[in-house]
This record gives C-alpha cells, sequence and structure tokens, in this order.
C-alpha cells in the first residue's frame, strides 16, 4: 500500500476535470482523456492523483452538488479498478468526500479546510486522512486586497484551530496533513514570506502539502505565461521540499520526479 505519511517527499499529479480550471480548464472533461492523463502522470512517478470538480481558481464561480459528483465520479470509479495510486478527491462538500470514498477515493483535499457543515464528520465516516487548507476569503474574491500583518502566523494560527476542531470531533492529528495555500487570498510578497518560513509550519506536527504549480506568483515574478511556467513551478517545487514539504501538487509530474530523485540522492550523500 502507498503511504502517504512517508518521509520521502511525494508528488500528487492534479487532474482537473473542470472547464474552468486556471491552467488545465477544459482538456480532462471527458473520461477517456482524463484516464489517459491520470495513467501518464502515474507513469512520471506520481503516487497520488488529486480529482477536482470544482474549480477553486481566483474569480471562480461555485458548482452545484450534482454537477461535481457527474465530474469526478466516473473518473474516481475507472482510476480505482485500473492504477494504483492514491486517488484524491479536491472538494468542500461532505456529500462528494462520502460518494468518493465509496468508489475507491484514498484522500479528502479540501481547500476549505473541514469549515462547511458536516464536513468533519463526514471525512471521519470514510476513516480516511484529509488535507486542511488555508485561504482567506472565498475564490470569487480572494484575491482582490488580501491582508495580513504576518502571514506565517496568521495561517499557522488558523490550521491550528482547524486541527483542534477536527480533534475535538474525534479525527485524530494522525489523519491530518496541512497546506498553507499559495496563492488563495495571498499577494505575491505574502507567498514568498510563506516559502522563506514554511519550515516552521513542522511544529504542527502534520506532513504538509504545498501546491506551487504554475500559478500567478511565478508570472507575475518572472512575466512568463501559464505554458511556460514548469522549470521555475520545478525549482519552487524543490524549495518547498528543502523547507519540509512532504507532498508536492504539481501539473508537471515528470520533471517534478527526476528533480527530486536527484534532490534525495544529494542528502543521502
Amino acid at each position: 500500500m502507498l503511504n502517504l505519511f512517508s518521509n520521502i517527499p511525494q508528488v500528487m499529479g492534479i487532474l482537473n476535470v473542470t472547464p474552468d480550471s486556471f491552467s488545465d480548464g477544459g482538456r480532462y472533461v471527458h473520461l477517456d482523456q482524463a484516464l489517459f492523463q491520470a495513467e501518464k502522470m502515474q507513469q512520471e512517478g506520481a503516487t497520488v492523483i488529486d480529482i477536482g470538480g470544482e474549480s477553486t481558481r481566483p474569480g471562480a464561480e461555485p458548482v452545484s452538488l450534482q454537477q461535481e459528483l457527474d465530474r469526478v465520479l466516473p473518473i474516481i470509479e475507472k482510476i480505482s479498478s485500473r492504477l494504483n495510486v492514491i486517488i484524491s478527491v479536491d472538494t468542500s462538500k461532505p456529500q462528494v468526500m462520502l460518494a468518493a470514498a465509496d468508489l475507491g477515493a484514498g484522500l479528502i483535499n479540501d481547500v476549505n479546510a473541514l469549515q462547511a457543515d458536516q464536513a468533519i464528520a463526514a471525512v471521519i465516516k470514510t476513516d480516511l486522512p484529509v488535507v486542511l487548507m488555508h485561504k482567506q476569503g472565498s475564490p470569487k474574491t480572494m484575491q482582490q486586497a488580501p491582508h495580513y500583518e504576518s502571514v506565517i502566523t496568521e495561517v499557522m494560527e488558523f490550521l491550528q484551530a482547524r486541527i483542534a476542531a477536527c480533534e475535538s470531533q474525534g479525527l485524530t492529528r494522525e489523519k491530518i496533513i496541512i497546506d498553507p495555500g499559495f496563492g488563495f487570498g495571498k499577494t505575491l510578497t505574502h507567498n514568498f514570506q510563506l516559502l522563506k518560513s514554511l519550515s516552521l509550519l513542522e511544529s504542527l506536527n502534520c506532513p504538509v502539502l504545498v501546491g506551487l504549480s504554475r500559478k500567478s506568483m511565478i508570472g507575475a515574478l518572472l512575466d512568463l505565461p501559464m505554458e511556460q511556467r514548469m522549470n521555475a513551478s520545478v525549482a519552487l517545487a524543490l524549495m518547498a521540499v528543502e523547507r519540509g514539504a512532504k507532498i508536492v501538487r504539481v501539473h508537471d509530474v515528470k520533471p517534478t520526479v527526476e528533480a527530486l530523485k536527484l534532490w534525495r540522492a544529494v542528502a543521502a550523500h
């Protein structure tokens, strides 16, 4: 069985079955396209495939429960029966969490950190690990005017509070992974401050997941369009792992896996 809580950094491949995600929106809305991409990412070294049916890019509109179920459940069922990977479902809806778990999902990835009504209870019922992510505001408005007195302190306090809320309902810390939420209600400066101090999150005693792949912070600093952000994304993934991240969520699996193999080889000598 694949181990999400291994000390060896894991690569999570992104599979958005949405028409409007910021990088790959519309590319994998058909089942055969999505399955082909999942197989490709597994062959390239991804140990987790993260499937999302609702875009959380800045400015995104929410989708209905039925629409999200219709998007994610068929591909979860297909991947579960064919590939030896951990299937992560990227959702904030308790009903989607439960249905995905029934079809073989092995991880819940919630950008809302289980704040929806009944979300903690749903995760406990699935008996699956969960990713709790920090964000400021909603995807529709989060990038309009993000503000912090100290971004790393406030992110840590939020995540600590969500861990405590989970533990108070019976979801143990051993099931929890944390994500500081790069780009979710953060300016360019906030993102770089957060990455610089990422190692401080280890004090929360949960594995850290980081999603920096192709994000607008790369475009803003380097003036690069979406399709030219692979090299920078790999560099940021390496920086995150050096600062303690245990899972990196990426679009470009193969170059990230190769870079991490080199990093591990150097670290072992």
